[in-house]
């Protein structure tokens, strides 16, 4: 009678290990959801103008974050000199998605069209410009380096912005410089972001407005420390 007692004890609690290790193998192949991720695609309207995805953008981001094969870009500025108030949004970067590094679009390539209520943004020293045949050429020794370091092409990469032309811009250019463009997805606007992994950089201290950007991962560019190319023929 102990023996059968003992017998069934063990088979049970096998059988508790075996249903546990089936749960959370469940649980991670939900959360990372590896083997379903979309083609990117872009969608309509004038959202679609900005190259934001059809599929993966700020209602269905949280499904796809923490993915091992992926890295997540978030393009803006800690301090944008464009106005961006004016079409609803924010020059100083208020939050991003939790996951997500900055790297700072207008310190790679130049921005000059901007939506002409919000102005000019920064217009420094630049990764790359453009030669009069529209192709982007390095300004320093390092530029290619630092962006295949940035956005690893043996990885999906993930982009977002304030309201989705930042990110659209940075997948034109890396497509343009070689990059697989079924690899990058254009998630939208922070802006517009209602998930659950919003990580809030302005916030309200004694009635004041301030900004926590001790929170972001911030890829700064120090220009001074590159090796500047001479485009001299």
């Amino acid at each position: 009678m102990n023996k059968e007692i003992k017998f069934l004890g063990i088979t049970l609690i096998l059988v508790i290990i075996l249903f546990i290790g089936f749960l959370i193998g469940k649980s991670l192949n939900t959360n990372n959801k590896l083997a379903f991720l979309p083609l990117p695609e872009v969608t309509g309207g004038q959202r679609g103008e900005l190259g934001i995805d059809k599929h993966i953008n700020e209602k269905s981001l949280d499904k796809y974050l923490n993915r091992s094969d992926s890295v997540y870009r978030d393009m803006r500025m800690l301090e944008d000199p464009g106005y961006f108030e004016a079409i609803g949004g924010d020059s100083k970067l208020s939050g991003f998605v939790k996951g997500f590094e900055v790297v700072p679009l207008p310190y790679i390539i130049p921005i000059d069209d901007l939506p002409s209520s919000v102005g000019k943004t920064y217009e420094g020293k630049t990764l790359f410009s453009l030669d009069e045949n529209g192709n982007y050429v390095s300004n320093y020794e390092e530029s290619m380096d630092i962006i295949e370091y940035l956005f690893p092409k043996d990885k999906v990469i993930f982009l977002m912005c304030g309201g989705g032309g930042y990110a659209g811009k940075t997948k034109e250019f890396l497509v343009k410089m070689g990059w697989d463009e079924d690899k990058i997805y254009n998630t939208g606007g922070y802006w517009y972001y209602e998930g659950k992994n919003n990580v809030k950089v302005k916030v309200k201290r004694n009635g004041q407005e301030e900004y926590d950007y001790w929170k972001v991962n911030y890829h700064d560019l120090n220009f001074d420390s590159l090796h500047e190319v001479s485009h001299e023929e």
